[in-house]
């Protein structure tokens, strides 16, 4: 079994940054209730696949480190759209998304021991908003996942697999109407603080 991250990483929104919760704006882009959670969207397949797409492009286009949201398409699934936080600050982002996608991303989150992820979960609060009206989010406590990396990339360094504890608070968007829209993100615990205020371009079926 490949060994446990030796340095427990922080993140933000992490679209996924992304992913990583179960949040509502309805298929209109309303935003405002909690939505059902879509088939096999357990809080370990969110976080583990959150991870392991962030840790899926190096340091210099990492959607995570990434200041203007120009690689915010790197590397996503058919079947969701994962957004990004921050290694902390704020960050400003433009992205453009399909028509059709949910939208999953950690308002705050980390990856680490079992302890210190009840730890973090102690203190973690976030919220967001999608055209200026409250998203509910949920609260994903420890659960074990397998997080695949490549070469350099800024989350576990390294290629190949590895198991951790991750956790968090999540929200997942029903898919957007096509037209522009504003999303903020802002979580913290204790010390650390993330954040990014998202333009979303919701492209047509025919711009898709």
């Amino acid at each position: 079994m490949p060994s446990r991250f030796a340095t427990p990483l922080l993140l933000a929104v992490g679209l996924l940054t992304g992913c990583a919760g179960a949040q509502e704006s309805s298929a209109e882009g309303t935003g405002r209730n909690a939505s059902p959670k879509p088939a096999g969207s357990s809080a370990e397949a969110i976080q583990g696949r959150w991870w392991t797409w962030a840790a899926s492009e190096g340091e210099s286009t990492n959607p995570v480190t990434d200041p203007t949201g120009k690689f915010c398409d790197r590397n996503q699934p058919e079947d969701v759209w994962f957004l990004a936080g921050t290694f902390g600050g704020t960050s400003q982002r433009t992205c453009e998304v399909p028509a059709g996608r949910m939208l999953v991303f950690p308002l705050v989150n980390r990856v680490g021991s079992e302890a210190v992820c009840k730890e973090f979960m102690a203190t973690a609060e976030g919220g967001a908003t999608l055209d200026g009206k409250a998203v509910t989010p949920e609260r994903m406590e420890e659960n074990d996942v397998a997080v695949t990396g490549v070469v350099g990339n800024p989350l576990t360094g390294e290629e190949g697999t590895a198991t951790s504890y991750a956790c968090g608070i999540w929200v997942r968007l029903q898919p957007l109407r096509p037209g522009r829209h504003t999303l903020t993100i802002r979580g913290s615990s204790g010390d650390f603080h993330t954040g990014v205020d998202y333009t979303l371009i919701i492209k047509t079926e025919q711009q898709a």
